[in-house]
């Protein structure tokens, strides 16, 4: 049998599950295939930051940084538990950039995207009087400070893909899109899943949202002509024991102009970040080189006191930005904005090409403004407002914090702020009805229980250890591999269970 939708997105990443979420949302039938997890790639390899992209600002991308500071607003409303605000301090060093330069950036990003709204304006700080200046070399005196926010990337996607499928998208993992081809008014396209075989799905419209794929896709499963060219840019981070106690990040300027952050992360470490560095192989497996690390241990030696050296280094991830070529001579240069493009020599299908993490919603909404009219549907757009993401909503996060807290004494004060900072008001949910530690089940090790792997296997598509302790969660970082060990026996248990 031969199943018949409006639109199929390839591409499990941000992108793709944005796309799915507002198709759905204004009743198309929808549904979204991805070869591996949801965000398995670039999407859950980012700097985890919802922001305007100060540095842009030198590159006179006004229109990319007022979209994304307006975009920053949004989704601060629609997923409290997943985006925070984060202030960030930049040290000052006359010789790479004046004041005054910093001053007049710091302005326009203040009023850039109709203003900053619920977000302290930016500031010079003295750091003989203010925290973040402890850490600090001695030889930096004086700083700026400005806000932005931080989001478990990994969830974003995740929570949009939930949201679709709460809305009647069909969510397909580890289901590879083999061969799509037009006939007639409609797609024939072949899907191959790693547990079910083959299926054929008849599609109205098409959606390569493949990322880093953008083009192979075209070539090689649509076989469609293009002209557009990706340029692949490797981003490489390294995590370290934490560097400081206070909650501030710190964006540092590097003699070759480029950017490194240091953000606070997981609560126990530092996040440093990011390299930009042209990538030819190939994008499912990227990795961080000993260059890059001997890199961003130096962009953080030149300020803080507390040496880092590569042997520091607790874990490092690596993902591929598909930026849309430019012909910037410098990796560091080359635009982060998109460009959709639909095709309608035939039943439409439409091209994400470049994008970042922070214009995502912004970019889904313009492609199903254009997917809309193509298919005779014109529900008008709907995500920007008063729609928040599953678990999400415009509440004070430490009100819930302390309301779960208040109905279960019980719950140790870690585990607690990670359960709400994860799922928000569906906290409640994963924990149900248990009274104590004990009724959530067996203890994997860093506070993830039984209950809660159950739930990310029944609600959020997980099914791979790889999926719950670096993708829904950070938690491969605090377990031994015994207890990682442990966890996979349990999976592969579910799945013959869910099997037979």
């Amino acid at each position: 049998m031969i199943e018949q939708v409006d639109v199929l997105v390839v591409g499990g990443g941000i992108n793709g599950a944005g796309i799915a979420r507002d198709a759905a949302g204004r009743g198309m039938s929808v549904v979204l295939c991805e070869r591996d997890d949801l965000a398995s790639h670039t999407s859950s390899a980012s700097t985890k930051l919802i922001h305007g992209g100060l540095r842009y600002l030198e590159q006179f991308e006004f229109a990319l940084v007022g979209k994304a500071l307006a975009e920053r607003e949004v989704l601060l409303r629609a997923a409290p538990h997943i985006i925070w605000p984060l202030r960030f301090v930049l040290p000052h060093q006359p010789h790479l950039r004046p004041a005054w330069m910093i001053r007049i950036g710091l302005f326009l990003y203040d009023h850039l995207g109709r203003g900053r709204r619920t977000l302290p304006g930016s500031r010079r700080i003295r750091f003989s009087k203010h925290v973040a200046g402890e850490p600090l070399r001695d030889e930096f005196h004086v700083g700026f400070v400005y806000s932005d926010a931080w989001v478990q990337d990994a969830r974003l996607v995740v929570l949009n893909a939930m949201d679709a499928s709460r809305r009647g998208a069909e969510i397909l993992t580890h289901t590879r899109c083999i061969s799509a081809k037009r006939d007639g008014t409609e797609w024939i396209v072949e899907l191959e899943s790693e547990k079910e075989g083959r299926r054929t799905i008849r599609a109205r419209a098409l959606v390569n949202a493949t990322g880093p794929w953008a083009s192979s896709f075209l070539d090689d499963v649509a076989h469609v002509k293009h002209d557009h060219a990706l340029r692949l840019i490797k981003g490489s981070h390294i995590v370290v024991p934490k560097l400081f106690e206070h909650r501030y990040a710190y964006i540092f300027q590097q003699p070759d102009r480029r950017i490194v952050f240091a953000i606070p992360y997981e609560r126990d470490f530092t996040l440093i970040g990011t390299t930009d560095i042209e990538y030819r192989a190939d994008p499912a497996h990227p990795a961080i080189d000993a260059e890059e690390t001997s890199y961003l241990c130096e962009a953080a030696n030149r300020y803080f006191k507390r040496s880092l050296a590569p042997a520091d280094v607790v874990w490092s991830y690596s993902g591929v930005r598909p930026l849309l070529e430019d012909k910037s001579g410098n990796a560091s240069e080359v635009t982060r904005d998109y460009h959709i493009e639909l095709d309608q020599n035939g039943p439409p299908l439409l091209n994400v090409f470049g994008g970042k993490l922070t214009t995502y919603r912004k970019l889904s909404e313009e492609a199903v403004d254009l997917l809309g009219p193509a298919l005779g549907n014109p529900q008008p757009a709907w995500t920007g407002t008063g729609h928040a993401l599953p678990g999400g909503g415009e509440f004070d996060i430490d009100a819930l914090l302390a309301d779960v807290r208040a109905d279960r004494p019980w719950l140790p004060e870690d585990l607690a702020w990670r359960l709400v900072h994860s799922y928000g008001t569906h906290a409640r949910d994963l924990l149900g009805e248990a009274s104590g530690l004990e009724a959530l089940g067996p203890h994997f090790g860093g506070g993830l229980y039984r209950a809660e792997v159950d739930y990310l296997v029944r609600h959020e598509w997980a099914t791979q250890v790889e999926d719950i302790l670096w993708r829904r969660s950070k938690l491969g970082l605090r377990l031994v591999p015994a207890e990682v060990e442990r966890l996979a026996r349990y999976l592969d248990e579910k799945k013959i269970a869910t099997s037979a």
